[in-house]
Formats: structure tokens, sequence, C-alpha cells
């Protein structure tokens, strides 16, 4: 019976193996194959004979030699090391992030998201769904990678992203007016971003679940600030805070110039006369509570 000597590394060891099990060398695989049925038929029928229980000791003996054999070892670990790195990958690049309580803390301000932005709520904030990787991971031409269309199947699978560094003008919220240009602000960033692909940089969670992020997008072979854009617009104000405000390395100076270029040429909500001209920030302190107009936003 020679099938067992599959276990032995050496031919040393599968003669001794077929000394153990008693078999003969001279039989064919057929003829080793019908006695090895017979054997094990006549096993099952009878109590444990002290050839089974050699038969199990040598199926662990052998298996261990082969396993620690030094031609082994280095094959295993390097395929055991692939399989690990393979799913590293997957967690780091390739796994979809659904919504921004699953961005872990150790994300923030290291990486950034790809998606596509699959709503705007407000002048400055929007909903994203991740495409990791790309196209490249197959995102738009394969079939199982695909963005949703229907509301009811974004449900729960959005990030929502709030633009850093920027504040447009408030939408009517809790029966609160409009303030002026903030249709005109949400119509510019709708057309701007909507089913667009786009990359965000990600600093913060806020205590509305958005993520605070500085967002790229795509313009011809150009790459484009989307929240620079709106300042140039006049569109946006830079975010003034007494603390909390989030701007890129750098950006903040690019901002504030970028506001200034807009005053200047009267852009925007900027043609309104100054002293009937309210900033997002004096809207919110008007009535009352930035945290009421934010959460409104939030929802």
């Amino acid at each position: 019976m020679r099938w067992p000597s599959l276990w032995a590394s050496y031919p040393s060891q599968q003669d001794e193996a077929n000394k153990k099990l008693g078999t003969n060398t001279s039989q064919t695989p057929g003829e080793a194959l019908d006695s090895f049925l017979s054997t094990s038929k006549s096993a099952s029928t009878s109590p444990p004979s002290r050839k089974s229980a050699d038969w199990s000791s040598l199926i662990t003996t052998t298996s261990s030699q082969l396993f620690f054999a030094r031609e082994n070892i280095l094959p295993t670990a390097v395929l055991t090391g692939t399989c690990l790195a393979l799913y590293a990958f997957y967690r780091s690049y390739l796994r979809r992030i659904p919504v921004a309580g699953n961005i872990s803390p150790g994300f923030f301000r290291k990486r950034s998201l790809v998606g596509r932005v699959t709503s705007v709520g407000d002048g400055d904030n929007f909903r994203v769904f991740h495409t990791p990787g790309g196209r490249l991971a197959g995102w738009g031409w394969l079939p199982w990678r695909r963005v949703p269309n229907e509301k009811k199947e974004l449900k729960n699978k959005t990030i929502h992203i709030r633009l850093a560094g920027v504040d447009a003008p408030e939408l009517a919220h809790f029966g609160r007016p409009a303030q002026p240009f903030s249709q005109e602000a949400l119509t510019w960033l709708t057309d701007y971003v909507l089913n667009r692909r786009i990359r965000a940089y990600v600093y913060k969670r806020d205590q509305y679940d958005r993520v605070v992020a500085t967002v790229y997008i795509w313009k011809g072979l150009l790459r484009r600030d989307v929240g620079l854009q709106m300042l140039r617009a006049g569109l946006a104000t830079v975010y003034e805070a007494k603390s909390g405000a989030e701007f890129g390395v750098g950006l903040e100076e690019k901002y504030r110039k970028a506001e200034w270029w807009a005053k200047l040429r009267k852009k925007g909500m900027w043609v309104v006369a100054k002293k009937n001209f309210e900033s997002p920030r004096e809207y919110k302190t008007r009535h009352g509570s930035e945290t009421t107009v934010e959460a409104a936003k939030g929802k």
C-alpha cells in the first residue's frame, strides 16, 4: 500500500511507514487501495486494534515532520505573510466606509476618502458614497462595484461632508428666514459637485456626525479645491469661530486672499452694500445659537 507514504518527506521514512503498516510494497496501486478499504471497513466494525493505533501515530508523526521540514518552512511563511499583507491592504485601502461613524480616529489627518457625491444638503455640506480605490478597484465598470441611485438604497451608506474653512449663507431652518444668496450658494455647489467624484482630506468628525474635510474635484486636467472656488465666487466666507476652525496645511491664508479678491470685485454676496451685509457667522449669532443652526444643516 503506497499512498500513506505521501506524508513522508524522505525515502527512508516511506520505507519505515510501509513497514509499520505491514504493507506489501509489491502491490499495485489498485490492490493497495482495495486492501486499505477492506481494512478500514473491518476496523469500523471491530474494537480498536494495535494496528489502528500505529496508523494514528504514523499520521501525527509524519504530518509534523512534513510541516517542520526545512524545505517547507519558507513557502509556508511566505504564503502566510502574503495572506496577512493582502488582508491588511484590503482593510486600509479597499474596504468601503459606509458612514462617518465608521471612520477610525487614526484615519483623520493622515488619509483621504474618494467617493461620489450623491446629494447636496446646504451651501457648504453634502453626502458622499465612498468608493475606495476608485476606477482602478472596479467602481463604475464592474457590476458589483456600482454607486446606488435610489434614495432608499443610499440610506445609512453615505458619509456627510462639511467643507472645512468656509461658511456659506444659511438656508431657512426651523422657521428662520434664509440669508440672501443662500439659494445661489446651494445651486452653485450642486452644479459643481453633484454626481462627481471627489477626494476629501478629512480632519475630524463634528458633533453632528459630519466629517470636516478639504474637498478636491477634477475639472479637466486641473484639481480644484471646492471651498476655495466657492470663496472666489463670492458665495462663502472664511469660517470664523472662537475655536475649532479647520483648514488644511497652508490653506487659511489662501482662503483669506480669495475672500478679499471676491470682496474687491463685488462677486456674489459681496455686491450687497457693506452696511446691509450679514455674514453667516453674524446670522447664527443673531438667531441665538450656532449649535441650533448647524444641527439643522446636519439633518
